[in-house]
């Protein structure tokens, strides 16, 4: 049975606010991360938000251009957890880091459609500059965090090296703790102790 707008807070909201772009961009959200992006499709984004199927041609040219906006979206609310994350600890602190790193991993595990449409390899060949500056913006909270901790002014070569092994080691990890049968070959993790103990042995190098 379909679901109703009663049943549907959705399709109450993007008629409440008007805002049509903001429900097709949620509709599309919440069908890629239960049909994969694979399996999500224009006419069923419209179906959940409650509008016709000529509606989101108002505000995007074609389906890609809907998912786009949906990563663009989530990175800038990934960014906003990640900033949140560092709040009353202080400057220089490794625990930064590692606040850092816990949030990435939650990222990944809570959005794992939106995670992997971002990483998975569709967004490698479109011509979209928002989506290298978003990824880049994102990168350039953990490179500045790494410049306070080793005292360095600026993203210096070593601050951007140090800072790639972090973000390397972290963004392998979501994808494995997502996997359980991988996950499981790490026995009892201490997610903590692992992103610290990471943490330390770089900035030490």
């Amino acid at each position: 049975m379909a679901e109703s707008a009663e049943e549907n807070p959705l399709q109450k909201a993007a008629y409440h606010h008007g805002d049509l772009r903001a429900g097709l961009i949620e509709a599309t959200r919440r069908l890629v991360e239960e049909k994969g992006p694979d399996g999500f499709s224009v006419s069923d984004a419209c179906r959940l938000a409650g509008v016709s199927t000529a509606a989101p041609y108002k505000h995007f040219k074609n389906k890609n251009e809907m998912l786009i906006a949906m990563v663009l979206e989530g990175t800038e609310r990934h960014r906003a957890d990640m900033l949140a994350s560092l709040e009353g600890i202080p400057e220089g602190s490794t625990l930064r880091l590692k606040a850092l790193g816990r949030e990435y991993v939650s990222f990944a595990l809570r959005e794992p459609g939106v995670f992997r449409l971002k990483f998975g390899g569709f967004t490698d060949g479109l011509e979209d500059p928002r989506l290298q500056a978003a990824g880049e913006e994102t990168f350039g909270i953990v490179l500045r965090e790494v410049a306070k901790c080793i005292g360095d002014n600026g993203i210096t070569a070593d601050v951007r090296r140090r800072g790639f092994m972090l973000w390397s080691f972290v963004h392998g990890l979501s994808f494995i703790l997502y996997d359980k049968k991988l996950a499981d070959m790490g026995g009892d993790l201490d997610l903590d102790f692992i992103l610290a103990d990471i943490a330390e042995r770089v900035l030490s190098r």
